[in-house]
């Protein structure tokens, strides 16, 4: 079990900080921005969780609203395992993997093919795209939206920090767990979107936009 005693120590005021094997960087370096990044990220997953928690759980009759509470029985476990993992991830990208402790519990590919097989159950109950989606609608939704984008710049994060420390700097298997978490929250607003009964926000070429105006 961690225990932590003290936050401020003073040692990051000249603009460095150290990481998970010990070494003192700069701040401003690529591993850093990689894994705060990360933790970036999982703060907006907590957004959306919140967002998922203040949903409506009844409806104008007095009734439960059953859309809301399987959407949040169903989503809820998900992302609260996704904060979990997120917090491995970030922790293993906050040192080389060839100086990790021989201790640590890492990701592997078994967390990223669980994310495929959540995002085929949904995607098969989904209706097909006919155009991009637009980032918007309920706040949920949205929250899950700028997860999803955050997720891409994390994942070019990771792939930035292997052009620059060589491929051993990174696993494979966080590149993918990252690219197939964008995926998944991308699925994940659609399949909210589905389950409240809201119609989800099309891109409208420019020409037909122009047509339109």
């Amino acid at each position: 079990m961690v225990r932590i005693t003290k936050v401020h120590t003073g040692g990051g005021d000249g603009g460095e900080t150290s990481l998970l094997t010990g070494e003192r960087v700069p701040k401003s370096i690529d591993r850093v921005e990689l894994f705060g990044t990360i933790d970036e990220l999982n703060s907006f997953i907590g957004l959306a969780r919140m967002e998922l928690s203040r949903l409506p759980k009844e409806a104008i009759d007095g009734g439960a609203r059953l859309t809301t509470i399987r959407l949040e029985s169903e989503l809820e476990p998900k992302l609260s395992i996704l904060q979990q993992e997120l917090f491995d991830v970030g922790a293993e990208c906050a040192g080389n993997p060839e100086k990790l402790p021989k201790e640590m519990d890492l990701i592997n590919m078994e967390h990223a093919d669980r994310l495929v097989s959540e995002m085929d159950v949904w995607t098969e109950n989904t209706p097909p795209l006919n155009s991009f989606i637009l980032p918007a609608g309920s706040p949920v939704i949205v929250a899950l939206h700028v997860a999803r984008t955050v997720a891409r710049r994390a994942e070019r994060c990771a792939v930035r920090l292997t052009q620059i420390e060589g491929e051993g700097a990174i696993r494979p298997e966080i590149l993918s767990y990252l690219n197939r978490l964008s995926d998944w929250l991308f699925v994940a607003c659609r399949h909210s979107s589905f389950v409240l009964g809201e119609d989800e926000v099309l891109w409208t070429p420019l020409s037909s936009r122009k047509l339109n105006s």
